[in-house]
């Protein structure tokens, strides 16, 4: 059996995640109280009532803090019930979920007491920071489309089916913010910049010609080397701890040439030589 914890922040796209999951055949139920979970897995465990051997449940800071602080437990209580449990967490600044309350004209449920939005926010982060602390994977969905968020939960969760470690490797441009849903942060700006040939300033890292121009110098080669013999490294580390998910991004200045280049090549190699699942994502070029 398993079950999958979707939280984060209102706005981050939770009920999003949640209809991409029961399109998967998950039994989904959206906002349901902390204190409510385990007598809901009870039920669910019943042999009368074994229709879904997947289920997912939607948590919010609606729980209260009391219950919210016991999460761990309540966490450890199920998965000695036999469940396999994953934590999900979303999450998005306040710039962005300020616009897209903006936007939808929907209220944040934390603003009924009288609270400004602003202040609602900030408070509902604050009262989430356990589950946060406890997810096995968390997803920035600042720069995230609604189909780009249904793409990384079904390849992100479907394919996670015996526990294994699930990459993702992920390109982006430092002048747009890094991501801060990442394990590992590579700076790979010290490398030539292919941006400053004017040949090259409008291709990217998949074009032929940007990798002849990376390949043609010794430190690019160095750069990959060592990246790679530290995932080589880390990567057993983390699955003999039972972690889920992995998440490594790989910046340069613009996101669309010598970071898109490493990760494609990075990807390539984890994937065939390694078999490790890897998904990938170029966070600018999307």
């Amino acid at each position: 059996m398993k079950l999958v914890i979707i939280s984060g922040l209102s706005g981050s796209g939770k009920t999003v995640a949640l209809h991409a999951l029961e399109d998967e055949d998950f039994y989904c139920i959206d906002n349901l109280h902390l204190g409510l979970l385990p007598s809901f897995i009870d039920h669910w465990l019943s042999p009368k009532l074994k229709l879904y051997d997947k289920a997912a449940v939607g948590i919010d800071a609606r729980s209260g803090v009391e219950e919210l602080r016991r999460f761990g437990v309540i966490a450890e209580q199920i998965r000695s019930q036999g469940v396999a449990l994953e934590v999900i967490f979303l999450q998005a600044d306040a710039n962005t979920l300020l616009k897209r309350f903006s936007e939808t004209r929907r209220k944040h449920p934390l603003t009924r007491k009288g609270i400004p939005l602003v202040e609602a926010i900030h408070l509902e982060r604050s009262l989430l920071n356990e589950i946060a602390a406890y997810a096995d994977l968390v997803i920035d969905t600042s720069r995230t489309t609604v189909h780009q968020l249904v793409r990384q939960i079904r390849e992100r969760v479907g394919q996670n089916h015996a526990r294994s470690l699930m990459l993702q490797l992920q390109s982006f441009g430092f002048k747009h913010g890094v991501p801060t849903d990442s394990d590992f942060v590579f700076d790979v700006r010290c490398l030539p910049n292919p941006h400053w040939e004017e040949r090259l300033r409008n291709l990217t890292g998949f074009d032929p010609a940007v990798k002849d121009y990376l390949e043609s110098f010794p430190v690019v080669e160095q750069m990959y080397q060592d990246i790679r013999g530290f995932l080589e490294k880390w990567i057993p580390k983390f699955a003999e701890e039972n972690r889920n998910y992995l998440n490594i991004s790989i910046g340069c200045t613009g996101g669309q040439h010598r970071s898109v280049y490493l990760v494609e090549r990075l990807g390539e190699y984890l994937r065939t030589a390694r078999g490790d699942l890897v998904s990938i994502r170029h966070r600018e070029l999307e």
